[in-house]
């Protein structure tokens, strides 16, 4: 049976989700500030809509959904805005116009809420105390989407986005021999772009009431491993590491990740377990030069 559906962040993710529901049927209506881009979005069958989440007034004839996702990130060419204002503010003007028109809500988190920094293995239950300002945002926003939508709110902590198109600059930068910032040791939590769209649909499908999925792939790796093996995909000198320079974005070695409840209770199978099937598949597919 398909389904009427709203993507407000038509991103590196969302843009994703929203083409998969509208091959399978569903109408899919997608937000984009852009009249050009709107346009291109006609062209893929999706039904645009021109808005902003930082302008409530944008905001006021969005349709009535059975789903609604909500993947909004600070859009770093407008570097004016905060994340709270986008991510938190943001929320809380669509909420207030989606309350009464969807059946179900679907929040883009990020496991940028956990804190844990010594190597400690997460999940759905653990403690959420984050250090940076980044996470403390999307704490908030969790919250707001719990208190307002109660039982109609699913929340999916990603974790770090990798795929096609995003691994240019890292080659750029192993080719060059160039030392990477910070700590060999410290542990990455990832999942190729793909599944985490597949989490998000098959989340989507589900009837759980107010439930949070930890979306990551089976195992985190150390940046090490990581780029080690970027490197050798793209047949670029063994990595080096300068960790007098503050560049892992986390403090210590960070936090492990666990997908069990997405596996287990989801029922998702990853097409890239990890990233011995991802990094080849995502490589295989980034061009050599940047497209325009």
């Amino acid at each position: 049976m398909s389904q009427r559906v709203l993507v407000l962040g038509c991103g590196y993710l969302g843009r994703r989700v929203a083409v998969a529901w509208h091959r399978r049927g569903d109408c899919v209506h997608a937000m984009t500030r852009s009249s050009a881009r709107a346009e291109s979005f006609r062209r893929q069958g999706l039904e645009p809509v021109v808005g902003d989440v930082t302008d409530p007034a944008s905001l006021v004839d969005l349709p009535t959904v059975d789903v609604v996702l909500f993947a909004v990130g600070r859009d770093r060419e407008r570097t004016s805005q905060t994340m709270r204002e986008v991510s938190l503010d943001g929320l809380r003007h669509v909420i207030d116009v989606m309350q009464g028109r969807c059946g179900r809500f679907l929040f883009v988190s990020s496991t940028g809420v956990y804190g844990q920094s010594d190597g400690e293995w997460v999940d759905e239950e653990s403690a959420c105390d984050p250090a940076r300002e980044n996470g403390r945002v999307l704490v908030e926003a969790e919250s707001e989407v719990r208190d307002r939508l109660g039982n109609r709110a699913s929340l999916l902590r990603l974790a770090g986005l990798y795929g096609p198109d995003r691994l240019i600059s890292r080659r750029d930068t192993l080719r060059s021999a160039t030392p990477l910032a910070g700590d060999p040791r410290a542990w990455l939590n990832l999942i190729h772009v793909d599944d985490a769209a597949a989490a998000v649909i098959a989340c989507g499908d589900r009837d759980d009431r107010e439930r949070t999925w930890l979306a990551c792939d089976d195992r985190p790796v150390r940046r090490e491993e990581f780029f080690g093996k970027l490197a050798e995909l793209f047949e670029a000198p063994p990595p080096t590491f300068d960790v007098t320079r503050a560049g892992s974005r986390i403090d210590g070695i960070g936090k492990r990740c666990c997908n069990r409840r997405l596996r287990r209770d989801l029922g998702l199978l990853l097409e890239f377990p990890s990233i011995d099937e991802g990094l080849p598949a995502a490589v295989a597919a980034t061009p050599e030069t940047p497209q325009t």
